[in-house]
């Protein structure tokens, strides 16, 4: 695991507590000992620092994602029933984790909408009730479509949208020397970067030919349409359609600088 510098922190110094002590420490602070609560706290952000370095391939600040940590560990503190049979940690660590990832999601460049968002956020938090109250693993999106009645398909999309973009160019293998990047498990050389290029500057460039002539080259080469059948749309003849276009294409190569 990768370590983690956090400022400001001398993770050496960090408590560590044995089981009994962290039981005896939860009956305190459930008593009000605040002491005991602060103890507690300090101990437990090992568990926050373990977590956080599984979001090492994450750009956010390791003292960011800390600091978030921590607020999801004092969250699940509050949270916590010492009757439930189930140990701190086990009930900690998705509170944790969800903490940190809402924090990433809200970060993300991509706007979600707000009710695609809210719907993310309760599948979210049933996967986390059902996690909780279930020794059967992560639930399947079936169990969370039935904990919180909304649509698996809904679920899906929310989840899928609020999930953290991953660039085309991140390494998905390296030997030290050479690396695989995703874009190179994905490609497609019908749909390669020179092609996007390409059909970038052919929409920049239709949108400065008139509209007329523009007209005639959508439905002539995106719609598949004869001349024959372009006049009779537009109204015009078949010779006005050939003149229209062949002077709408001349315009877009001098555009493009494309010679022939």
């Amino acid at each position: 695991m990768k370590k983690v510098e956090i400022t400001g922190i001398d993770t050496a110094s960090l408590p560590k507590l044995s089981a009994k002590e962290c039981e005896k420490l939860l009956h305190e602070i459930n008593d009000g000992n605040e002491e005991a609560k602060q103890l507690f706290i300090r101990a437990n952000m090992r568990l926050v620092l373990s977590i956080v370095g599984r979001f090492s391939r994450s750009q956010e600040n390791a003292d960011d994602l800390f600091q978030v940590g921590c607020v999801g560990l004092m969250k699940a503190l509050n949270n916590f029933n010492t009757n439930a049979g189930v140990k701190f940690s086990t009930y900690a660590v998705p509170m944790i984790i969800g903490e940190i990832r809402r924090f990433l999601r809200d970060r993300t460049s991509i706007k979600v909408s707000r009710n695609i968002r809210d719907t993310a956020y309760k599948a979210l938090k049933a996967r986390e009730n059902l996690m909780r109250n279930s020794n059967d693993g992560m639930p399947t999106l079936f169990e969370i479509a039935e904990e919180i009645d909304i649509p698996i398909s809904e679920i899906a999309c929310a989840l899928d949208a609020i999930s953290e973009p991953v660039s085309f160019f991140e390494p998905v293998y390296s030997d030290g020397e050479d690396a695989i990047l995703l874009s190179d498990q994905v490609s497609d050389p019908k749909n390669n970067p020179e092609i996007w290029t390409e059909n970038m500057e052919l929409k920049e460039a239709l949108k400065k030919i008139p509209e007329r002539e523009r007209n005639v080259l959508i439905l002539r080469y995106y719609v598949g349409k004869t001349q024959i059948e372009i006049s009779e749309i537009i109204n015009i003849s078949q010779a006005q359609v050939s003149r229209l276009e062949k002077n709408a294409v001349e315009k877009l190569r001098k555009l493009m600088q494309i010679t022939v």
